[in-house]
């Protein structure tokens, strides 16, 4: 439908959306006293202000898109989260039970393909079997016609990559502290046969409490094996993994045991000690080779106030051999934990993010009306790509007859 020119225009759709309810504009109406907004895109800052709307939902109420902000009756759509090759993921509103959650939609391409949607199933299934602290948990796995989708734990934080960028290196005990962590989760999954294959900073979250949880456990295989060309952002054959943080022998063979996501674990953690991967500065084909046959260059040679106990650790963990590492995440977490003499405490909120959305802004609970999300429904708010940012002002107004 055509974007909204007028404010009865944008009410009446953020109603038809189920996203609005007359009572709680007609609230907002008495607080602005007076200054109703004149403009669709006034009055829904206006709205965002007070947590009726979140940046997402304007900003499709304001493209035109009212339908489709609830998924198989039960999630409600708040925020993009993110896309990749591992598909849509939006952080999301259990309707009944005022839980949010990160929903992953599983790509198109794969949900066409019968074989693989049947392994997705599997392979989902198996990750809803795991309960770990630090491991992102899997609460349900559904689907709405063509939509398939899997609903994970949803960790208000941002992982080590965007946090190491945003902070620097981090301290030489703080980043053991959360490899240690990250270790735990993968020996939890170890022993429950998965390997991940895909470890790096990017794949460990960190929430506000200082929690370290593993993304996408056991998903990395199904989402990258038969996905032609996969090592992260590069095309060089059919590689299971990300170049920078790839075990050599996963560059032969993806079919590796846990000793491969030590490694990349070793990797992840001289990300953190650096703020750099140990072969960051070379091609997709050079990095996929330096894996195999070079050593990175120590970390105490870059920064010499790091323990030689750590650092000795680190080198078990990204020894060429299999053999040659540690042979189980919790060896290494074993190893960590003896150096971790005192506690690590949280991160501060000025190294964190702002949160997706403040805890006190929650759209309205009322959900009739809004339409089912359909990937071939014409214009439900997920059969588009992202939405452009779009400028919001500060004012506001109502709809049809709100303001009686």
């Amino acid at each position: 439908m055509p974007a909204p020119t007028t404010v009865e225009a944008f009410l009446d759709f953020g109603y038809r959306s189920g996203l609005l309810e007359p009572s709680g504009v007609e609230t907002l109406q008495t607080r602005l006293n007076g200054h109703a907004p004149t403009t669709p895109r006034a009055l829904a800052d206006a709205l965002i202000e007070t947590g009726l709307l979140t940046n997402f939902q304007a900003q499709k109420l304001l493209a035109g898109r009212w339908r489709g902000f609830t998924i198989a009756q039960k999630y409600r759509l708040l925020e993009r989260l993110g896309s990749g090759g591992m598909g849509e993921v939006y952080l999301c509103e259990h309707i009944h039970m005022d839980r949010r959650v990160a929903i992953k939609v599983l790509p198109v391409a794969q949900a066409a393909d019968p074989a693989c949607l049947a392994r997705f199933y599997r392979e989902a299934k198996a990750v809803a079997r795991l309960d770990h602290p630090n491991i992102v948990r899997a609460h349900d796995l559904d689907r709405e016609d063509k939509l398939h989708f899997i609903v994970l734990e949803y960790v208000d934080g941002c992982n080590l990559h965007e946090f190491v960028r945003r902070n620097g290196a981090l301290a030489p005990l703080r980043a053991a502290e959360y490899v240690r962590q990250a270790a735990l989760g993968l020996q939890h999954a170890h022993e429950a046969g998965l390997v991940h294959r895909d470890i790096k900073p990017g794949n460990l979250l960190l929430d506000r409490l200082g929690c370290v949880k593993i993304l996408d456990m056991g998903l990395a295989r199904f989402f990258h094996e038969d996905s032609g060309a996969y090592v992260e952002e590069y095309e060089t054959g059919f590689v299971i993994g990300t170049a920078d943080f790839l075990a050599p022998e996963q560059v032969v063979d993806s079919q590796v045991d846990i000793r491969a996501d030590i490694y990349s674990l070793g990797c992840s953690f001289y990300y953190l000690l650096i703020g750099k991967s140990p072969f960051q500065d070379g091609s997709a084909s050079q990095k996929l080779i330096w894996q195999q046959v070079r050593y990175p260059k120590p970390v105490r040679s870059l920064r010499p106030e790091i323990p030689e106990e750590l650092a000795a650790v680190l080198d078990k963990m990204l020894a060429k051999e299999p053999e040659r590492r540690h042979q189980t995440p919790a060896q290494v977490a074993a190893d960590l934990a003896a150096l971790l003499t005192e506690p690590v405490p949280p991160p501060t909120p000025e190294e964190m993010p702002p949160p997706h959305l403040a805890q006190s802004g929650r759209p309205s609970s009322h959900v009739s009306g809004a339409g089912p999300l359909s990937p071939t429904s014409g214009d439900p708010v997920l059969a588009e790509g992202p939405t452009p940012g779009i400028e919001l002002v500060k004012s506001f107004p109502l709809r049809n007859g709100a303001s009686r």
